[in-house]
């Protein structure tokens, strides 16, 4: 009698999907007497953002808002009738999520340079804006102005964005030291913005997430004050979101609180 063996085939095993906590926080700062930022969290669209507006109060504020509420109307429109025409042709070397994303963004920047030159009193108002957008794959992240995206993973931090600012064209032309970029005169100069012009372009790009990533959206009023290690060590120490995103913007209120802070900290576990 003979014997046989048969090996035994293994399913790898699939790895659960993960989800998303998230936790957001706005504070006028210590010098400002008005909040122009805006944040939201659409949870039911995967959609996270944060615009830091600008041209004094009841414009800036305005541009963040409206911003904010033109991305949820387009996101919640083509999820009800994905067959209806959008504003603008789709560009073909992006995939359906990221036009979507992109189509959401420049609507935002036309409604609000058309409202600013239908009204004088809002002539020159703009807002910047970051955004997240969790599809089944990963994640598209887009953003106009000198708002930021940040990942922290495996207790490390990178900054996932570039700040469309006169400062960071002046780093990239020329070596500056420390002393120039801390002394520079025109740091709050942004070259793009959504209603500064009739069109705008937009950055993105595509991430994978894994789990135990941070990603923080925020306004310069946190990465202005606070240094990037800074930022890194309150919320790498601090696992319940809410009380990070309250430490973040203790930290730059106790550095002067310049300006307005708003960040938005969202989180993959399984």
């Amino acid at each position: 009698m003979t014997t046989q063996t048969i090996p035994v085939k293994t399913v790898p095993e699939v790895p659960p999907p993960l989800r998303i906590e998230v936790a957001g926080q706005t504070d006028v700062g210590r010098k400002r007497k008005h909040n122009e930022d805006s944040f939201a969290i659409f949870s039911e669209h995967g959609l996270y953002l944060v615009a830091d507006g600008m041209g004094g109060h009841a414009s800036g504020e305005v541009a963040s808002q409206l911003a904010v509420e033109t991305m949820r109307e387009f996101f919640q429109m083509t999820e009800e009738d994905p067959e209806r025409t959008w504003p603008y042709k789709m560009d073909h070397s992006r995939g359906y999520e990221e036009n979507r994303l992109v189509t959401a963004i420049k609507l935002s920047n036309l409604r609000i340079f058309e409202t600013a030159q239908s009204n004088h009193k809002q002539r020159g108002m703009g807002t910047t804006m970051v955004a997240i957008f969790a599809v089944e794959d990963g994640i598209h992240i887009a953003h106009v102005g000198d708002s930021r995206v940040y990942r922290i993973r495996n207790h490390q931090m990178e900054q996932l964005t570039e700040d469309h600012s006169l400062l960071n064209d002046y780093r990239k032309m020329k070596r500056l030291t420390e002393e120039e970029i801390a002394n520079f005169p025109h740091k709050n100069v942004i070259v793009r913005a959504l209603g500064m012009k009739e069109s705008v372009k937009v950055d993105t790009r595509f991430e994978l997430p894994q789990e135990g990533d941070v990603v923080l959206l925020c306004t310069d009023g946190l990465a202005g004050p606070c240094s990037d290690q800074e930022i890194f060590e309150i919320i790498d120490s601090t696992p319940d979101l809410s009380v990070a995103t309250q430490s973040l913007i203790h930290a730059a209120n106790e550095r002067g609180g310049p300006d307005n802070v708003t960040c938005v900290l969202a989180r993959w576990i399984v």
